[in-house]
């Protein structure tokens, strides 16, 4: 198996007010690991007339960078709600996986045994789990939607990015 290297660095961090200077602290934890953080900023968007112009290079820019990776580390945490990821991160730990990508999901601060009913602010047991609005909570023991908790060699949940990127510079060398 060829070595794992570079490091797709998924998730909402750029949305951040200081998302360059977020890409750049992961980038480095990669880099004191000997790890390369591919990061979906590094590249500049080019001026573009239109918004579908600049949508369509920013997609083929990201999946370019997924293809080139060796891996994905993806921030899970919950994004503009109470439990659910980024749909963006969603969408390339999915692609990732297509392509043969071992993932590495980071959901800081959560545990591997909080099932997702508990992530849920009002949730209530009717002999399954449901939300506010009646819709069923799947209770298979995760945190997440099966289908990234599945799609993942492993679950970090260390708090902080650089001691996450350490953990994943760890079990990357155990996964070689």
């Amino acid at each position: 198996m060829p070595a794992i290297t570079r490091i797709y660095l998924a998730g909402p961090g750029v949305f951040r007010p200081d998302a360059v200077v977020w890409g750049a602290r992961l980038k480095a934890a990669c880099e004191w690991h000997g790890l390369q953080g591919l990061y979906p900023l590094d590249a500049a968007v080019p001026p573009f007339d239109g918004d579908a112009e600049k949508r369509r290079w920013i997609f083929r820019q990201n999946c370019g960078l997924i293809a080139r990776a060796d891996a994905v580390f993806a921030d899970v945490r919950a994004f503009r709600s109470e439990s659910e990821p980024d749909s963006g991160t969603a969408f390339e730990i999915g692609a990732a996986f297509a392509l043969g990508k071992p993932v590495w999901l980071w959901l800081p601060g959560v545990s591997r045994l909080t099932p997702m009913h508990g992530r849920i602010q009002n949730a209530q047991h009717f002999g399954h789990w449901v939300d506010a609005q009646g819709n069923v909570i799947e209770d298979f023991g995760a945190p997440l939607n099966l289908m990234l908790w599945e799609a993942a060699e492993s679950v970090i949940t260390d708090a902080e990015p650089e001691d996450a990127i350490q953990t994943l510079a760890r079990e990357v060398r155990v996964h070689r």
